[in-house]
């Protein structure tokens, strides 16, 4: 059993797609199928059960899967081991993001950390804050940074930045002659918001309970799974949304969204490390620059 068959199984289990496993690898189809087989044959089990043009894991492949994701997180520990050793001339991190903070928050700061360390190669990978944290409580990640809350008594959990939620509608909305709303008028109108695991999305529902409503006093019309889409539908609809100041910037400097005034609380963003992961010199210096960036 090789690494570069525990990657290449790892990626076909996660993608449940051959094809696009080996895409994402950079290897021909071919190759990756025969990795698969080689495994199968070599220990006389089953991983994955082809179902019409689709596979999926097999019991045993499920059980496999986190065993696979230990050992290549401990050989991953012992290169970065290596690559401290070289003073920060070289290495690799794996970041994981929530959309806001992915999109909106994290890329200059990642290309400033670029430009001071060019031999650091940097992974970004964007999801919801739920994906983000069992990213980094499995290992695939070593930081997180989200912008919903996480409770999770594997991972440090630590402030750092942060937006504004802000309500927004379409230029043709009606809500756009009212000087401010109140609670009880937001169940007057269609919503467009994110799908469930969005920090977004939660901290939505934690301002509802506040002012006595449920999400389910709204009529939610639709839950789109980016912000990008969220806006969107909100800028061609008569719906409203609650969105990240960050992401409605540009809309609303165009026009095409309108802010409506109602209180929501600003929110911080978070930083999430394996309790039991231990730093690297490249991952210090990474939260040195977001944590400069932050102060700033």
């Amino acid at each position: 059993m090789t690494l570069e068959q525990l990657r290449i199984f790892i990626a076909v289990a996660e993608q449940q797609h051959m094809t696009r496993a080996a895409s994402g690898l950079n290897l021909t189809q071919s190759a990756t199928s025969a990795a698969i087989a080689a495994l199968e044959a070599r220990h006389g089990v089953k991983l994955f059960d082809r179902i019409g043009r689709g596979i999926v894991l097999t019991q045993a492949g499920r059980d496999f899967l986190g065993e696979a994701r230990a050992v290549l997180a401990r050989a991953r520990a012992a290169a970065q081991a290596l690559d401290d050793i070289a003073g920060l001339k070289r290495g690799s991190l794996s970041v994981a993001a929530s959309q806001t903070v992915g999109n909106y928050w994290l890329p200059q700061r990642l290309l400033r950390f670029r430009q001071r360390y060019p031999g650091i190669t940097l992974q970004l990978t964007i999801a919801n804050t739920e994906q983000v944290a069992a990213a980094v409580r499995e290992g695939r990640a070593d930081l997180g940074l989200v912008e919903g809350e996480v409770a999770d008594p594997l991972l440090n959990v630590t402030p750092i930045g942060g937006d504004d939620l802000v309500i927004v509608v379409g230029r043709d909305h009606p809500w756009r002659t009212l000087p401010r709303l109140t609670t009880a008028k937001l169940t007057t109108t269609g919503w467009v918001l994110r799908e469930r695991g969005s920090g977004t999305r939660a901290m939505f529902e934690a301002a509802l309970q506040r002012g006595g409503l449920a999400l389910s006093d709204l009529d939610v019309r639709l839950e789109l799974p980016s912000n990008e889409a969220v806006r969107a539908a909100v800028e061609s609809s008569d719906c409203a949304t609650a969105i990240s100041a960050l992401v409605a910037a540009p809309s609303l400097a165009a026009g095409t969204l309108h802010s409506q005034r109602f209180d929501l609380p600003h929110r911080a963003f978070h930083l999430l490390r394996h309790k039991e992961h231990s730093n690297s010199q490249a991952e210090n210096a990474l939260l040195a620059e977001l944590s400069a960036t932050s102060a700033s």
